[in-house]
């Protein structure tokens, strides 16, 4: 499976949307996964530019069949945004119609922040598994960032949006964030088997991607062993 996996990570203002100074400013990453065998791939947060990212997928030779979102934010699904109004999973819905993939508990933000339609949205659980060609797709929901916010898990990656960072994690004093819900979300992902790599939602560390095994090692929010010792540590 692993020679059938399309996994690549783009990084906008450099991979896509280069020469937008908003996107080189958020160091946004978005995912295109998928089936080499089948062609199918969907992407993960469009935002900026979602020409660059279908443009990307052509000249791989791979077809979109859908999207998956990590969370509302503008800077990940589009919307307004620090008064900018950035493209996102609308504009992309306009040229290619797909489902868009989201949390249960994020369906309504998304549907706010992007002006999509509830048919537009496919709702799902913890633990959902979503097929692309004959690749599982694990979603993981991991509340705390916002309500809905969710990571997915492909074979020896974990795409884990704005819930966990290299260095640091999501913030969580933006509407719907919860201090105690990271913190449980941030220990169920150290608690997944195996050592999969982390592939965050921005690049705020001087490497795009490490094994768990070492985020668990080096990063801060890894320290505090108890909801307690957070609260502590973080001021919540």
């Amino acid at each position: 499976m692993a020679d059938r996996l399309y996994f690549r990570q783009l990084l906008a203002g450099r991979d896509f949307a280069v020469g937008d100074p908003v996107a080189t400013q958020m160091v946004n990453f978005a995912y295109l996964i998928g089936d080499r065998d089948t062609r199918d791939a969907v992407v993960v947060d469009p935002a900026y530019a979602v020409q660059d990212l279908l443009g990307v997928l052509e000249a791989d030779g791979m077809r979109l069949t859908g999207v998956l979102a990590t969370h509302h934010h503008p800077d990940h699904v589009g919307g307004e945004m620090l008064g900018f109004d950035l493209p996102g999973i609308a504009e992309l819905l306009a040229i290619q119609p797909v489902p868009i993939h989201v949390n249960r508990a994020e369906s309504e933000w998304v549907r706010r922040v992007t002006g999509v339609e509830d048919t537009d949205l496919r709702a799902h659980d913890h633990d959902d598994v979503l097929e692309v060609g004959s690749v599982p797709i694990r979603m993981l929901h991991t509340p705390g960032h916002t309500p809905g916010s969710q990571c997915f898990l492909v074979e020896d990656k974990l795409v884990s949006g704005d819930t966990l960072f290299l260095e640091g994690c999501g913030r969580t004093d933006f509407p719907g964030g919860d201090a105690d819900e990271i913190y449980r979300s941030l220990q169920a992902l150290a608690g997944l088997p195996g050592d999969p790599v982390v592939h965050p939602g921005h690049q705020y560390s001087a490497e795009p991607s490490a094994a768990l095994s070492d985020v668990k090692r080096t990063n801060f929010v890894y320290r505090p062993r108890s909801l307690d010792e957070w609260k502590v540590m973080f001021g919540g």
